[in-house]
């Protein structure tokens, strides 16, 4: 995969019209910042981001007709924020 960095980026920005997948990285850190997608995968990754959401929001929606016994006595709002963290 070919990988560019922020502060290459910032000053060659036409340099991401030659890749549909990029690495970004931050060389300073040695981290990867996240990943440059060409515009063309934009329904892609959005029928995937649908997908996982639905699925979450089943599994929501099947813990909350349980009730709060069931979930050992904790917050449905905590299980909400665990299910949506986007780690």
């Amino acid at each position: 995969m070919n990988t560019i960095s922020i502060s290459e980026i910032q000053r060659n920005l036409h340099k991401l019209d030659n890749f549909d997948i990029v690495e970004v990285v931050d060389k300073k850190r040695h981290q990867v910042k996240g990943y440059f997608l060409d515009k063309k995968y934009h329904d892609v990754v959005e029928a995937l981001f649908q997908e996982k959401m639905n699925k979450n929001r089943k599994k929501l929606d099947a813990l909350e007709s349980l009730g709060t016994y069931a979930l050992g006595g904790n917050d449905i709002d905590e299980i909400k924020e665990q299910m949506y963290d986007d780690k």
